[in-house]
């Protein structure tokens, strides 16, 4: 099964789960939850509110729109996020989808609650190499994987 759910932190908010804008649109809008105001230099995560259950043979991709480029100088940090299936429902942070947004502009960007920012999509892969030795469980949130206990 794959899905977007609301997070427990957000659950009274008025959050639209993503939907695709067109039927033949690959990626999933995804919108902030909250005002943020980023700083020239400055990166911020921008929260979602949302989480998203995927089959352990798929990966979530995240994308920024291309609007955000040219209408606000802002950039993902990352440059594409990776949600890996065993981040949803992590007991770090839920499985909170974050969008960390960088502003390379020279003036204060503003993202309105609601305003879409990214775009995920759902991509299959090969589950393992044949010979892979990492069967290790997740132990956080954002950035987790390469914690030990």
């Amino acid at each position: 099964m794959r899905k977007f759910e609301i997070t427990k932190a957000y659950k009274d908010y008025d959050i639209l789960v993503p939907r695709r804008a067109t039927a033949h649109s690959a990626g999933y809008d995804l919108a902030s939850v909250e005002d943020v105001i980023i700083k020239p230099g400055e990166i911020k995560m921008v929260p979602t509110g949302l989480k998203a259950l995927i089959p352990f043979n798929e990966v979530l991709l995240i994308y920024p729109r291309s609007s955000l480029g040219l209408k606000k100088g802002l950039m993902m940090s990352n440059g594409v996020g990776v949600i890996d299936a065993d981040y949803y429902n992590n007991e770090h942070n839920e499985g909170h989808i974050m969008i960390p947004l960088y502003n390379f502009s020279n003036k204060d960007a503003s993202i309105k609650s609601g305003e879409r920012v990214a775009q995920g999509v759902f991509v299959n892969f090969q589950k393992t190499i044949d010979d892979d030795p990492n069967h290790e469980q997740r132990l956080g949130g954002f950035g987790s994987s390469d914690k030990k206990e």
